[in-house]
């Protein structure tokens, strides 16, 4: 594991530096001057970030004040939240075994708005490989995009009761991992809800162990720096941020369709990839992954601290982390009901009122609904 010092020295020589961030050092006492949120990814050409760009489109953000911005980042795994720890952005979007990482690392950072309440991450197989038995990948190679992917994979493993210190991985880049798996390298691959149609589009025909069917476990969430929260004129911007992206989730969640023709004319070269019918497939994926059981939640973002806990417990136990972690230090739902305070009866009518293109509007979502999980390990 690295050291701080030398963690930090990596982040200042990465691929994206401050200058391409626009930022430099660690943000101020001051309400931000602008606001930047940082992928895990290494883009932003993916439908995962719908909420932001139709709650841009519907003027969700328009009230904030302050110029928002997205930034793709570094395809180094760990850059979602080096950056945010450096102030170089504001808030990142790691999964939880990256945030545990940053965490290790010293970083003071605190989960805020909790999007992933399912487990989004899967395991991609060639055709007729497939298995729902994941002991079976003892002593087999399983494909990253990213090193630093290791951290996602092992807590899925280790609580399907595999022996991961049996597992191999082997980094084989981004954004080539599935097409290696496809041309035959290694014996699985890792994944997402939304990428599997994205892969589809690719012409990538895999099939798949579903997380969001199997795990325990949970997706990514937001993180921001924990000095944030306590400072009152940031928490209050953060308030107000977290409620235009759930209010996107929401308007997402009533119209999933307007929610991709948002994304495709925000990235053309998307659309014109994975077209109408896949990229509704896609969203209404993430949709599963971002809803949860909202029956049981406090509202968009609402983090579950005993499932945070069983995981915190569980890379302890793996020794991801070399101290144990209580989830209520590093978790937070202080923003949740300013967060979740919006008029949904607008968001809906808004979502309700959204005129489709032709295209869209020709797709039956219940049918795509019924063949979501087609591409699962029979058996």
């Amino acid at each position: 594991m690295m050291n701080r010092r030398t963690f930090l020295q990596v982040s200042a020589a990465g691929v994206v530096t401050a200058s391409t961030l626009g930022r430099t050092g660690v943000a101020s006492a001051e309400a931000y001057p602008k606001f930047t949120w940082i992928s895990p990814r290494g883009t932003l050409e993916v439908l995962d970030d719908y909420p932001y760009w139709i709650g841009k489109k519907m003027g969700y953000f328009s009230d904030l004040g302050i110029e928002t911005d997205m930034q793709p980042g570094p395809s180094d795994g760990t850059a979602t939240v080096k950056f945010v720890d450096v102030g170089q952005a504001d808030m990142g979007f790691p999964s939880p075994g990256v945030f545990s990482f940053g965490l290790e690392n010293g970083m003071k950072l605190k989960s805020a708005f909790h999007m992933g309440a399912k487990d989004t991450f899967s395991l991609a197989f060639r055709k007729g490989e497939g298995t729902n038995d994941l002991k079976t990948l003892e002593g087999k190679t399983i494909l990253l995009g990213s090193a630093a992917w290791q951290s996602i994979v092992d807590p899925m493993l280790a609580v399907q009761g595999v022996d991961v210190t049996k597992v191999k991985y082997a980094e084989a880049g981004w954004p080539t991992w599935g097409t290696a798996l496809a041309a035959g390298q290694g014996d699985a691959a890792l994944s997402w809800e939304g990428l599997r149609a994205e892969w589809i589009g690719s012409k990538l025909e895999f099939e798949y162990w579903l997380g969001v069917q199997h795990s325990p476990l949970f997706a990514n969430t937001f993180v921001v720096r924990a000095a944030d929260l306590d400072d009152p004129d940031k928490k209050a911007f953060l308030d107000k941020y977290l409620r235009a992206w759930a209010m996107g989730l929401e308007f997402g969640y009533h119209n999933p369709r307007a929610a991709v023709e948002a994304v495709f004319e925000q990235f053309p070269t998307l659309a014109t990839n994975i077209g109408p019918d896949l990229g509704t497939t896609s969203i209404l994926q993430q949709i599963t992954v971002f809803r949860g059981d909202m029956d049981k939640r406090a509202g968009w973002g609402d983090h579950d601290m005993g499932a945070w806990q069983t995981f915190f417990d569980k890379i302890y136990e793996l020794k991801q982390v070399s101290n144990p972690i209580k989830a209520e230090d590093v978790c937070s739902n202080a923003c949740i009901a300013a967060a979740n305070d919006f008029d949904h009866a607008k968001v809906k009518a808004d979502a309700d009122a959204y005129k489709l293109s032709d295209a869209f509007a020709a797709i039956d979502v219940e049918n795509v609904k019924a063949h979501l999980y087609d591409q699962a390990v029979k058996g």
